[in-house]
């Protein structure tokens, strides 16, 4: 299994999580963005998008976009599982993991970034002010939905890590790459630190990935 990765890639390092949780081995190959290595033939060839992750799996079958690729390794590997045995714990851990992967991240892509530099021309204060607009509006509704609620325990949903898990620590570094502070939204800040504790959380973080460079090294 080869898997697709680069280090600061939120929805790589949601599948990375998955993969240390569930102790799957594969090997990682790096994909720099930075040096537009992702729109290079090779990599097209394996996703058409020239986006990250993608997983090749030992048969050859690609996959990509991160939840999808996690779906196939929560189906492939059920233990431990990252959602809940119950239809509606299910709803609400995708419900939680779909703010992040569909309303919030996509705002935040380097893509996007390249657009409003190159397309629209914005200042890089006016571009600061655009992704901390959306990752604030984020860090909002997921507290909404964890606050006070009877099935939040010491993880999203109940005391387990799951897919919702996954995906707010993903958010919630990029609020605090951006120097955001998280006092407003104290449930999930308490979340992502029970998270971080988790050695399969704190190994795929983007700081100390085998192509993260020295400068942005966790000191």
């Amino acid at each position: 299994m080869q898997f697709f990765s680069f280090w600061r890639s939120l929805a790589s390092f949601r599948v990375r999580i998955a993969l240390n949780l569930k102790d799957v081995p594969a090997e990682i190959v790096f994909v720099d963005i930075d040096a537009d290595a992702h729109r290079a033939d090779a990599y097209r060839k394996i996703n058409p998008q020239m986006a990250l992750p993608a997983l090749v799996t030992d048969d050859g079958a690609v996959l990509f976009q991160s939840l999808a690729i996690i779906d196939y390794l929560d189906e492939t590997y059920p233990n431990p599982p990252l959602l809940p045995a119950d239809a509606l714990g299910r709803a609400r851990v995708r419900g939680l993991a779909l703010i992040v992967a569909c309303e919030g991240h996509p705002l935040l892509t380097p893509r996007v970034r390249r657009y409003l530099t190159r397309e629209l021309d914005l200042r890089d204060t006016q571009q600061s002010a655009w992704f901390r607009r959306w990752t604030v509006e984020t860090l909002a509704a997921l507290e909404g939905h964890l606050a006070g609620h009877k099935a939040t325990g010491t993880f999203c949903h109940g005391d387990q890590a799951t897919l919702a898990d996954i995906c707010l620590v993903g958010h919630v570094t990029a609020a605090i790459n951006q120097k955001i502070s998280l006092s407003p939204w104290p449930t999930v800040n308490r979340i992502h630190e029970a998270a971080m504790a988790l050695p399969a959380f704190a190994k795929a973080h983007p700081r100390v990935q085998a192509d993260t460079p020295d400068a942005m090294r966790a000191k």
